[in-house]
């Protein structure tokens, strides 16, 4: 699966996300950016992007998956 398979699949899911996509083949860091998923707790934040991507885990597409999620303020002003 292509990186941006995996952008495209949780963007056009998740409205208000950005997601920055690191990886190929079956090993991806999502970036996910979205002042919705950060106001949420870290399992319900997980369980949203798992919940899209669970096809793909099950048939091996994807293989691992790690997610770091932040705040629009919080992207906008990492170092």
């Amino acid at each position: 699966m292509q990186s941006t398979e995996v952008k495209t699949l949780i963007e056009t899911s998740l409205t208000d996300t950005q997601v920055e996509v690191e990886g190929e083949g079956c090993n991806f860091q999502l970036n996910l950016i979205s002042d919705s998923l950060a106001a949420l707790s870290p399992v319900k934040r997980q369980q949203q992007v798992y919940a899209l991507l669970n096809p793909y885990i099950a048939d091996g597409r994807i293989h691992a998956v790690t997610m770091k999620f932040y705040t629009q303020e919080a992207w906008a002003s990492r170092a």
